[in-house]
């Protein structure tokens, strides 16, 4: 009954936060819900271990089937300097987060996943699997999100001089029945999991059904398929609430005393990125617009927003944060096990 009513508030919240136009509302009501049901409960209530199963196959396929032939195609010819750029971007991340991890009671690994530019809701669902304070990654992680949200449209008036007169955006795909999507997202779930668990990958639920599902987009087999928009918006809500029940005064206070240096070191990362949009932009030919949004280091849906209501070439900006996207959740589970080592 206390889950169940955990679930229904968290609803409530969703809708609230979506018609005040938050970002990311399913994730930052579940960290909402979850915080406060922690706080003020001193029982602890924990999800059940399927439920954060199902939540790492549902993300892991949403993100493989936002992979297109067209995105592939739009870095074909450019693929060294996004790839350069790329890397760079994530050395970047990694400087940072060993930044906080000067900071006592952050370690290495959860200042580098803290930092990560990009997959916040892969990357907090991978954090305690993997070896980092969840807690400390999602607070983290969701901050720079916000803080892209907020500053990415007036960065590109008045830095980057966008135009917002709309541009042609990313041609509609219709859609498959949501039975259809349902199944596609199972059995990308159940085959990924399986073979990723034969191949001993860390997090198989998670990566195993994002590889199975990208294979299939890219081969032509989806038909279109994609993750049904309740159960990812579940999904999202399960990844909030996960993170927010494990909360204690404790850990609350630990964040609340860190925050003012995780948001020095975050506009850093956010300007040293800009940087290397500005980079790529002359080593590709795109517009500087281009080159910062393709390079911004997170908060995609306002980075596709922004993008097509400027004119932007939303094809190859989508492109190059897919890219990274896979890099840095596919890079992950080798980042923390050598961050490890070295500490």
């Amino acid at each position: 009954m206390d889950l169940l009513a955990i679930l229904v508030l968290g609803v409530l919240v969703i809708l609230g936060f979506e018609a005040l136009g938050v970002p990311s509302p399913p994730l930052f009501a579940g960290l909402l819900v979850g915080l406060a049901r922690a706080l003020a409960v001193p029982r602890k209530l924990t999800l059940p271990q399927h439920a954060t199963t199902a939540a790492q196959v549902v993300i892991g396929v949403k993100v493989g089937t936002l992979v297109q032939m067209d995105t592939v195609v739009a870095i074909a010819s450019d693929w060294l300097p996004v790839l350069l750029v790329t890397v760079a971007t994530l050395v970047l991340s990694l400087v940072a987060g060993q930044l906080m991890a000067l900071r006592r009671g952050i370690s290495r690994v959860t200042g580098a996943f803290s930092m990560v530019a990009g997959g916040a809701s892969g990357i907090t669902l991978m954090a305690r699997e993997l070896g980092a304070d969840e807690r400390m990654v999602a607070v983290l992680q969701y901050l720079r999100v916000l803080l892209i949200v907020l500053t990415l449209p007036a960065v590109a008036l008045l830095v980057f001089s966008a135009d917002p007169v709309g541009g042609p955006g990313i041609g509609a795909v219709t859609a498959p029945g949501w039975w259809t999507e349902l199944g596609f997202t199972a059995v990308c779930g159940v085959v990924g999991t399986a073979a990723a668990t034969l191949l001993r990958l860390p997090v198989a639920s998670l990566l195993g059904p994002m590889l199975v599902a990208a294979a299939l987009d890219l081969g032509g087999l989806s038909g279109g398929a994609g993750v049904p928009f309740p159960l990812a918006e579940l999904a999202f809500l399960v990844v909030g609430l996960l993170v927010g029940l494990n909360f204690t005064r404790a850990s609350l206070r630990m964040v609340r005393e860190v925050l003012p240096l995780a948001l020095a070191v975050l506009v850093v990362l956010s300007v040293a990125c800009a940087g290397l949009g500005v980079a790529l932009a002359a080593a590709t030919g795109v517009s500087p617009l281009d080159g910062y949004l393709a390079t911004t280091p997170g908060g995609m849906n306002a980075v596709l927003v922004t993008a097509t209501s400027t004119g932007a070439d939303t094809t190859f900006v989508l492109a190059v944060q897919l890219l990274r996207l896979f890099v840095m959740l596919l890079s992950a589970p080798l980042i923390a096990r050598l961050l490890r080592r070295w500490a």
